[in-house]
Formats: C-alpha cells, structure tokens, sequence
C-alpha cells in the first residue's frame, strides 16, 4: 500500500530553521531533516504531569538524533515505521515561550521552534456540566450556516454538499451555530453537545455517502475547515460561554478515520486492532469476500474483522476471549480503523489530544462515542489522569446497554464492576475495577419509555411501570445525579417518529426534566421535528428549519414557526426557564410511586418545597387522588401547574385529561 505523509497544515505551529543560539546550537541547521508536523501542535507549561509526548512525523525521521535547549529529554521512541518518532519532554520549571528542538542526523540538521504557552486558568477552575444543566444535542453539518460558508475547500477529498441528498453534507457550520446563540438562551438550554468538529476528509463514496457526523477523524488536532477553524471554534466556544452557555466536545478513541495517515503508515505493528488485512498480501482476490456492515455490503479481504457490537462480553465475567476480542478489537465499519488502546504510545496520544482540546478551546465537557468498545483498562487511565488534572470537569460516556446494571458498572467508583481477565488468563472473581467515568448514559430510560409510549398503564408491567422498574435499579449507581437521560438522539428515531403525538412528547419530557439526571435534549424537538432510520440515519438528522439561505419556513423566531411549533417550544421553553436555578430539581431526594389507576408520580422534595411530576398513563381520563400522596404534603393547601398557571387546592381530587402531564409545585 503506497505510503501517504500528511502535509503540514496546522495553523501557529512553526517548523522553521532558526538559530536559537548556545552551545547546544551553534549551527542554524540546513533543514534538510524533514519535519512535516507535530503532535501536538503546542503544549501548556504548568500541567500536573511536566511530560508530553512529541509524535514527529517526517520521512525516516525514526533515525534523528534530537536535542533541545531550556527543557530535558527523557527518552526517544522509535517506532516500526521509519516515519515516526515519539520525543517525551519533560517540562518541568520551563517557561512559556518558543523551545528550540534539534533533529539532526549526520551533518543534516533542522530546528523547529516548538511553541510552550501559558495556561489560561489551573485545571481545577475547570468547571464541567452538572445535572443543574440541560444539554442541547446538535449535528453541526445539519443545523445552521453562515453567510460566507465557501462552495469547496481546496485540497480535501471529493466531497459535494447537496441538501436533497440525506447522507451527503448539507454544509452547516460552526459560524452558523454562533449565529443562533440567543435561540438557546430564548428555549432556555444551559449547555451544547455538537458531534464531532474535527477533520473527517473521507470522500463520498459511491452510495451517495459521507462522513458529514463527524466520527471518522482524520485529524485530532483540526476542526474540518467546511465546519470552518480552531479559531472559530475557539470563538465559538468564547461567545458560548458569554450567553452563559457550556459546551461539550464529542471526542472518538476508539476509531479514527481510514484516511487517517496512520492506516497508509502504520506508526507501530500494534497501532490498530486487527490491521494484518491491510497489506496488499492480504487483498488478494482469493481472499475476499463480502462483508455486511451498517453502511452496506463491501467486498473485503478475509482477514477483516468487524466488532459484533455485542457489549455485554466486556463486562460479562464468562465472556469467552473470542467474544471479547470482536467486540473491542473489530472495527466499527470498514472506514474506521479500531484503534488499540492497549498501545501505550496511542493512549498517550488520545489522553494529551483530550487535555490540548480543553487548554486551547475552553471546552466544559467531553461526550465519549462508543465508550465499552475501547480498551476498558486503557479508558480507565485516561479518565483518571483527566480526573487528576481536571477535577472538577466532566465527562460521559455512551454505553448502550439497555440494563442498569450494565450501565451502573460503567461509573466512577462502582463497586459492581468486575474486574477484566487478562487475554489468554482464567476468570479472576469478582474484582471492582475503577472506570473512573462519571457519567454515563441511561439507555434503560430510552428504551423503557420509548416502549412505554405506546402502551396503557396497568397495575404492573405496562405503560409507565416500565419508568418505575427501571428507576428502582438507581441502588446500583454510585451517583445517579450523574446519569445522563434522554428521549432520542443522532443514532435512534426521532421521539415523535412520522407523526405529531404531542402529548407523550410533552409527558417524556416533562419527566424527563424533572427526575434526578442529567437531561439531554436533540435538537429540533422544540419544533417538532420528526423522522426515522427506516432507510437512513439522515432522516433522523435532518436541517433545522431556518439555518440555511433559501428557507422559506424559518423555526429560530416566534413568527417563523407554525402555531403547533410555536405552541410546543413556548412549552418547553416555559419548563426549561422554570428548571433554571432550581433546587428542588438539581438537589432535592427524589420519591416515585408504583403507578395507580393509571397515574405515574414522580416528585422532588428539597427544605420545605415539592415538585410532583403527574401523567396520566393512560388514553382515559383519569383522576389524582392526593390522599395516596399525603407523604408529601406539609400543610401546604394548594399547588401550581408550571406548565399553565393553574392552581389546583391539594385534597380536592385533579381530574385529568388522556395523557395529561401536571408539573406541580408546592
């Protein structure tokens, strides 16, 4: 396979010949070693760990002999390819400001002016998202563009932006979102989760597909130029957080893209999971067959191996080795190559690549994609080095089990989680590994309230007992505050389907508002927007109306928005405002009860105030009966629906309408 070297492309990294001067330096250096790039592009003096590792890339650069001036070198790695080398600096006591590296390699010598800056604040003052936040789910190719976003951008792969085509570019980006900054704070979220922005240059292929979501990185140190720079997003992020707006990074390690230049040259042997099919060798016709995977059917070599996408095996404690290994070392689809965790040098990378994100851009969170298919030792390290220098930020990880159990094992400091069996070695009992993840996703509430929704609520196990049983598993998180929920997102239909059931909509988000996790809403359903994966996620994913030139239906202003639109999002907006700043949501205990005659309570109780969530489960009317909820009345006489205003007198029974939805304080 021909070996292709990324070009240097990275904006304030300077790899030119200078004469830094000392005795270490005395010759400017001809540049006749080739330093194409390095990662990462610049570094921060005064972390918790002095040490960063240096990935050089350049051609036979594996042979430089290297030296610097005002820092130590603790060790070289030179790796399998002759294109790498790993240079650990150890930054101690060293100042911010350029540090000159010599790579030298005979008489030939380049020097680079490495750039070392000052942190904006200690780690610490870091502060991540917290269930006192709701967060605002957003692909950035499908929400808004800006006026000036350009046709083509010279020197990436074939690529087309078509809006008629689901699975191609639409051409939303970063620019457009800044624009809309005042909607998120008119509909009264507190935080943004955008999919991916780093490069993904994959081109389309010939199925009319793309990598418009995000999660086949080419470049960790880039934002794709069509969402636009690092510097817009660093402007981004900066105006974000001037509307009193958190942002949340969705980070991959567990696959890149294939078009990474690591797949054309192999760092090390063991850099990917499972690469021996990449050798020309191994492409031959008599080795290929047809491999079904989720973007279609593609003729492969044999030795391809893709994960199961079974995640049980990672935590089952008889899980064979052959099971195990296709779940974290197969690839996700052909075009993402498995990154290998176990790779110390990778990890390193990954870890640093996280740590440069929330230096230089300001970010407040990060969203972890497909968290068990890494290397779950690996992924445990990385959250405890960011936990150590970041202690007070944030990060979740999407595990998409359907299980409490499952999903609980996944938390920092569970005491459920059993330690791994080693490759090769028996089962060790039940030993709690630390994942130091503190949040993860409950899948359960998705699952059990998407089945919910379609059924009547009875005496046991139908329509919102589902809720019930599944929230009584919360024993089994350390921390449940720090449980993201949510009622659809990127990967699943949308909550509303092909259709406009308005009332369900409201009852999962009223509860899912108003119980003890942290909310996460996908953007468009404060107007309605439907659609499913029948044929393609793009139909879950498509344009917000009114972010693009030529709209003609405009959902950002009150008057652009239809009356149904308008009538949900003054909804939702009225509950996101009122959860704004409130206790009683963010700290109060939390008491549900069994579902009766229909009715599923769920209340939050924090010095002296109550909020009770009431639906009725059912398409008939039905009636709240306060004296099975006397527990929490304190003398109290009356209580107020936040969504209308109307005060009910507490002890006169509330008749309720078919899938009614109460949110009342007292």
């Amino acid at each position: 396979m021909k070996k292709i070297f990324l070009l240097l492309s990275i904006a304030g990294m300077m790899l030119t010949s200078c004469n830094p001067g000392g005795a270490d330096f005395e010759d400017e250096g001809n540049g006749a070693v080739e330093v194409k790039r390095i990662d990462p592009t610049d570094w921060f003096v005064g972390m918790k760990d002095p040490t960063v590792q240096l990935m050089v890339y350049g051609e036979n650069i594996r042979e430089a002999e290297v030296s610097v001036k005002g820092a130590k070198i603790d060790s070289l790695v030179r790796l399998d390819s002759p294109n790498y080398l790993l240079v650990y600096l150890n930054l101690k006591g060293v100042k911010a400001g350029e540090l000159p590296i010599a790579f030298k390699r005979g008489e030939d010598k380049t020097i680079v002016k490495y750039q070392l800056k000052e942190r904006e604040m200690a780690g610490s003052e870091r502060l991540g998202f917290t269930n006192a936040d709701v967060l605002y789910m957003l692909m950035p190719d499908r929400f808004a563009q800006s006026a000036d976003h350009p046709a083509q951008i010279e020197g990436m792969n074939t690529y087309v932006e078509d809006r008629s085509q689901p699975s191609l570019r639409h051409g939303g980006d970063l620019e457009g979102i800044r624009q809309h900054l005042d909607y998120f704070n008119e509909l009264g979220v507190t935080a943004l989760w955008f999919t991916p922005v780093l490069e993904n240059n994959s081109p389309d292929n010939a199925h009319g597909q793309s990598t418009y979501h995000g999660y086949a990185t080419t470049d960790y140190y880039r934002v794709d130029p069509r969402f636009g720079t690092n510097d817009d997003y660093r402007r981004l992020v900066d105006d974000a957080h001037a509307h009193g707006l958190k942002v949340v990074m969705d980070m991959i390690f567990n696959h890149c893209g294939f078009e990474h230049p690591w797949v054309s040259d192999l760092p090390s042997k063991d850099w990917l999971n499972n690469s021996e099919w990449l050798d020309p060798a191994n492409q031959t016709e008599d080795h290929m067959i047809e491999i079904r995977h989720t973007d279609g059917v593609t003729r492969m070599s044999d030795l391809y191996r893709q994960t199961s996408y079974k995640l049980t095996p990672v935590l089952d404690p008889y899980a064979s080795q052959i099971d195990l290994g296709e779940t974290v070392d197969g690839w996700f689809v052909p075009t993402m190559p498995d990154l290998n965790q176990r790779n110390p040098y990778v990890m390193r990378y990954l870890i640093q690549n996280s740590e440069w994100w929330i230096e230089t851009v300001g970010i407040d969170g990060i969203r972890m994609d497909t968290y068990p298919y890494a290397d779950r030792t690996g992924m445990a390290y990385w959250m405890k080095v960011l936990g150590e220098e970041y202690p007070n930020f944030n990060t979740v990880g999407e595990t998409w089990v359907t299980e409490p159990a499952y999903t609980a094992a996944w938390q920092k400091d569970s005491r459920i989680a059993e330690k791994p069996a080693s490759k090769g070695a028996e089962a060790k009992g039940s030993q709690a590994e630390n994942s130091y993840l503190k949040t993860v996703m409950d899948f359960s509430f998705f699952d059990k309230l998407n089945q919910a929704r379609y059924e009547e609520t009875d005496g046991w196990w139908h329509g919102f007992n589902r809720i019930y049983n599944s929230l009584v598993y919360d024993y089994l998180y350390e921390d449940p505050a720090h449980v993201m929920a949510f009622i659809e997102n990127h990967d699943t239909d949308r909550f509303l389907g092909n259709g406009q059931d308005v009332a369900s909509l409201k009852q999962a988000l009223a509860l899912l508002l108003t119980m003890q996790r942290i909310p996460q809403l996908y953007y468009g359903t404060e107007v309605l927007m439907n659609g499913t994966k029948e044929v393609t996620d793009g139909y879950v994913r498509k344009d917000f109306p009114g972010g693009f030139n030529g709209d003609t239906h405009n959902a950002f202003t009150a008057e652009g928005r239809t009356a149904d639109e308008q009538q949900m999002f003054a909804w939702l907006s009225t509950l996101l405002h009122w959860r704004q700043g409130n206790d009683v949501i963010v700290k109060g205990r939390q008491t549900q009860f069994c579902p009766w005659k229909g009715v599923y309570v769920i209340a939050r109780r924090h010095e002296g105030k109550t909020v009770m969530t009431v639906l009725n489960g059912t398409s008939q009317p039905a009636e709240l009966d306060w004296s099975r909820y006397a527990e929490l009345i304190d003398g109290q006489a009356t209580a107020t629906d936040i969504l209308t205003d109307n005060t009910y007198a507490i002890g006169t029974n509330v008749e309720l309408e078919p899938r009614a939805t109460l949110v009342l304080e007292f």
